[in-house]
């Protein structure tokens, strides 16, 4: 079964990420089409970028580069759980991003994101003209969950509506189409 590794894009306190991220894993193990890792990036935390060569050597020097980079290089597929902050994606999911290279290559990427009236949509426009540079793939479906607080219980909880509960099973199933086609490629590169 293909593993899909879920990242949550935002540290700070109080943030919504980690309940929408739980939701999303939820609904991709009732799907039953991946094994789902819940890749936190508080709980990780990677400081900034840290690693004294480029990471498309793969000489690693620290532990926690060497952990991160067997986690994302697991993964089959992944999807980005991010807020939008002025516009764009936090500098938390850039640092973790950058800190690898070819681990993220050949990959179906979704994303889910969260916000005001934009939904998280401009993080995602930027966020797709990073990971295609890393040589992923980005589905075309995605969540975009517009003014989340109404969605969030004061339990914490997300609660989200039919056509959020929608738009996931489509990018999951776009996601899984797509792993299909990129395994190949995936394959193609560990022996070479």
């Amino acid at each position: 079964m293909p593993t899909l590794t879920v990242i949550v894009g935002s540290t700070r306190p109080g943030r919504a990420g980690r309940p929408i991220a739980e939701w999303f894993v939820e609904r991709a193990r009732r799907q039953g089409d991946f094994e789902v890792d819940l890749a936190d990036l508080a709980e990780i935390r990677l400081p900034l970028f840290d690693e004294p060569e480029h990471p498309r050597l793969r000489r690693y020097v620290n532990d926690h580069t060497k952990d991160w980079s067997a986690r994302v290089d697991k993964a089959d597929a992944v999807v980005f759980v991010t807020p939008e902050y002025n516009f764009g994606y936090p500098a938390v999911l850039k640092n973790a991003i950058d800190y690898l290279h070819s681990e993220w290559n050949d990959k179906a990427a979704g994303f889910v994101s969260y916000g005001g009236v934009a939904a998280g949509t401009r993080a995602v426009q930027q966020l797709k003209q990073v990971v295609t540079t890393l040589r992923m793939v980005p589905v075309v479906d995605s969540v975009n969950v517009p003014f989340h607080a109404q969605f969030m219980g004061g339990d914490g909880v997300f609660r989200p509506n039919e056509p959020l509960d929608a738009a996931a099973d489509a990018m999951l199933s776009e996601l899984n189409r797509l792993d299909g086609a990129l395994r190949t490629l995936r394959e193609a590169r560990r022996v070479a």
